[in-house]
């Protein structure tokens, strides 16, 4: 039922890996800054005595980096366990600072055998149509880019990569093989952008990310092209406007960016209802990618129904009730994908 489906929307098929990588690049989120010629980093550790009971250690690192021969730094948050064994951790990329948050319980992810680094975008370059601050006041002279140079969210998942560069100086703590960037709404389609374009990462979840996330533009009953770029045109690069009411033109679609992930693995979350997100189109891309996986996709036979979750394949999928919120029962699937392809639950 569900391929008819992409079939009546005509989606394109998929795009060889370093293809779409260019093509995503080029006309939709803008190419990302080049890694660091320079980078260190220097921690407060330490920061609550006892933080989770004794269970783990909250430390507050800073990236300083040369990029483009200009320094650049902003903070991260680092929750690791004190057990003194390698975890599996999540990069999250959060709306905010605190730790713990409202879209993070950090105390329940250290309970469940996880460490947490996390960061707030705003940190890295603000959430609007300036241009001149944080990595993009680097970037841009006078706040002025070129046709494909990168948007906001391709800054952001930059700054992911640099957190993952500091996760690898850290494998007393963290297991490298266990590595998942995480996301919710802007942030899940920054997390998916982040995982595409950094094979280091081992899992990525986007939850709720929708248009120009993991939600098919083609046929979507959701938030539209011309809707998030009249919004939000800075997330993107500037090529991409011409895509407004002419997705049809595209040289692509969401379903290229979820199986750029292949052969590693990714989690799409969707709310019953959150229907700007159109959680329809987030599962039709996780059929549409399928292909690209070793293990495919296991849902692919009916639309999801609200708490079905598919998470047997390589990419899965899963629908809870409520509405456009990184909750509490996201996390929960998370924890289940990741534990299940790690060999750690049935």
């Amino acid at each position: 039922m569900l391929n008819e489906l992409l079939h009546e929307r005509k989606i394109p098929p998929l795009l060889p890996r370093e293809d779409a990588l260019n093509i995503l690049q080029r006309e939709e989120y803008g190419f990302l800054p080049p890694a660091p010629s320079a980078l260190s980093f220097t921690a407060e550790e330490n920061l609550i005595p006892r933080f989770c009971a004794g269970n783990a250690e909250l430390h507050r690192i800073t990236v300083s980096c040369t990029v483009c021969s200009k320094p650049f730094s902003f903070p991260f948050s680092a929750v690791l366990p004190t057990d003194n064994q390698p975890h599996p951790f999540f990069i999250h990329i959060n709306f905010r600072d605190a730790v713990p948050d409202r879209y993070m319980p950090t105390e329940e992810l250290i309970d469940n055998g996880f460490a947490v680094l996390s960061f707030c975008y705003k940190d890295v370059s603000s959430d609007d149509d300036d241009f001149t601050n944080g990595l993009a006041g680097l970037l841009f002279e006078n706040g002025s880019r070129g046709p494909s140079d990168p948007g906001k969210i391709a800054l952001w998942a930059w700054a992911a990569h640099r957190v993952m560069d500091w996760a690898e100086t850290r494998t007393d703590a963290l297991d490298l093989s266990r590595s998942i960037v995480c996301g919710h709404s802007r942030l899940g389609k920054t997390a998916l952008l982040a995982a595409a374009t950094d094979p280091r990462f081992a899992f990525a979840y986007s939850n709720d990310s929708g248009c120009s996330g993991a939600a098919l533009a083609r046929g979507t009953r959701g938030e539209t092209v011309r809707d998030i770029c009249r919004k939000f045109p800075f997330w993107f690069c500037e090529n991409y406007l011409q895509y407004i009411d002419n997705e049809a033109q595209m040289p692509f679609d969401q379903h290229d960016l979820i199986a750029a992930i292949a052969p590693r693995r990714v989690l799409i979350g969707s709310a019953a209802e959150d229907y700007w997100a159109d959680p329809l189109s987030e599962q039709l891309a996780c059929v549409a990618a399928s292909p690209a996986f070793g293990r495919g996709f296991d849902g692919a036979d009916r639309p999801a129904k609200e708490g079905d979750a598919f998470l047997g394949g390589d990419v899965g999928y899963h629908l809870r009730h409520g509405r456009h919120y990184f909750s509490r029962a996201d996390w929960h699937q998370l924890i289940r994908f990741v534990k299940l392809h790690s060999g750690d639950a049935t």
